[in-house]
């Protein structure tokens, strides 16, 4: 357990060898800087939990992916509605998914990637040093001073350095305890529970209908989903494995008092569920927090001597449509690692004026733009909870059974039913036009 004494050893330390760790610590070695990655897990991945799907496109330029452990690229999308027995749903299959690069859009397994894309940084030039949790951060002057490192929980364990790139995750102690960022509110955060279920691959293709390496995201809204709560549940194959959960506020947690693991276990029975994750058996379970915050609760990205980046910067975007992290956490950590080594010298001095580049840039990326443009979403949900959840998703069900009706009646008294049925959810005529303009975003 003894660190060798890295003090000002190093240009940089990242703390966290997740997807924004590993990127930031890439990009600043393959900039000639000397940087040292810490990682509380035994191996990076081995603490990182996330649904299943990685986006690849910053990934795509900073390493080779073709020799990624990706285990399916996504060829369907699947978005369904549940009531507490049906289910409305849309599926998407574009023919260009098929072809490569498969619109960025994998699935992984968190254990595996991570080390994988940590292996890059330390091929790169990087140093890793596992098993390694960091308490605090170093200030230079008192509470309010410069960051100058890293405290950590090995005996002699303060590590110094010019720069520090905090990628704790979603957990950010670290962050917040050093003043980096306020605590999170839990209305600004999700809870998700997750099994990742074992089959064989014979069982997976022909139960989801692909071929070779495709693969499927199915995602699932309504109370059929996770009861009364904000959110929503997830299917993801792997090669020889499926990832099933669900993700909701902490808030309806604390609240109405849902277990996590019991909202898992009802989604799995749902009628719509239950025949897709039938006969596997559980290989791990795992749980952790969604910051889902949006643009509001980004806090500063920089501060003397430090950065934020991915999850623990809260860059992740969810507007029921659009659900993504990885992606925003990579590029915030590639943006980072531009930056600090743009900023420090061959004498290892910093430019903060150069430093705070990186939420310039990063403000003109996707990221930013993504959580600025969607950024009403989560606010509408919980206003709108109650439509979106119980009446919209029993709306379509009664509709598309009154509209496919086979009896005597003609088929024209059944569409009109249908729609006095989906009228009378949106509030008729004019409320059916005021949810349309409110959510028109999730269109443009």
């Amino acid at each position: 357990m003894e660190t060798p004494n890295y003090d000002n050893e190093f240009d940089a330390v990242v703390v966290g060898a997740g997807l924004a760790g590993s990127a930031a610590a890439l990009t600043m070695a393959d900039r000639d800087l000397d940087v040292l990655v810490l990682e509380r897990g035994q191996s990076p991945g081995t603490k990182n939990v996330f649904g299943g799907v990685l986006y690849t496109p910053t990934i795509r330029e900073l390493v080779d992916v073709d020799d990624a452990p990706l285990e399916r690229y996504v060829a369907e999308k699947r978005y369904g509605v549940l009531t507490e027995t049906d289910e409305t749903a849309v599926t998407m299959r574009p023919g260009e998914w098929l072809e490569e690069p498969h619109n960025d859009s994998y699935t992984v397994l968190r254990g595996s990637f991570d080390e994988w894309f940590a292996e890059q940084a330390v091929d790169a030039g990087a140093t890793l040093l596992t098993e390694t949790t960091v308490t605090d951060l170093v200030r230079e002057g008192g509470e309010d001073g410069r960051v100058v490192g890293v405290e950590t929980d090995r005996p002699d364990g303060t590590i110094r350095a010019p720069v520090v790139v905090v990628a704790e995750g979603a957990n950010s102690l670290v962050s917040e305890g050093a003043g980096l960022r306020d605590h999170h509110d839990r209305e600004d955060v999700a809870v998700a529970a997750k099994e990742v279920l074992k089959f064989d691959r014979d069982t997976i293709e022909e139960r989801f209908r692909l071929n070779g390496d495709q693969g499927v995201a199915y995602n699932y809204f309504g109370e059929g989903a996770v009861g009364d709560a904000v959110g929503g549940g997830f299917i993801y194959t792997n090669k020889r494995t499926v990832s099933v959960g669900v993700a909701y506020s902490i808030e309806d947690a604390a609240t109405r008092r849902q277990n996590p693991q019991d909202a898992l276990d009802a989604f799995k029975q749902h009628p719509a569920v239950a025949p897709l994750v039938r006969g596997g058996r559980t290989v791990e379970y795992s749980a952790h927090a969604i910051p889902e915050g949006g643009i509001d609760a980004v806090p500063d990205l920089v501060s003397d001597g430090a950065l934020l980046a991915g999850d623990a910067a809260g860059l992740v975007l969810n507007n029921g449509v659009h659900l993504e992290g990885t992606n925003m956490a990579v590029e915030s950590g590639y943006q980072a690692g531009r930056a600090v080594a743009a900023a420090v010298d061959g004498d290892g001095r910093v430019d903060d004026r150069v430093l705070a580049t990186y939420p310039e840039e990063l403000a003109d990326s996707f990221v930013v733009r993504n959580l600025q443009h969607y950024d009403f979403f989560q606010e509408l949900a919980v206003e709108d909870r109650e439509f979106l959840f119980s009446e919209l998703p029993r709306a379509l069900a009664d509709a598309e059974t009154e509209y496919f009706a086979v009896d005597r009646e003609p088929k024209d008294s059944h569409a009109d039913a249908a729609k006095d049925r989906l009228l009378d959810a949106a509030g008729g005529y004019v409320g059916a036009a005021k949810r349309a303009w409110k959510y028109r975003k999730l269109l443009s």
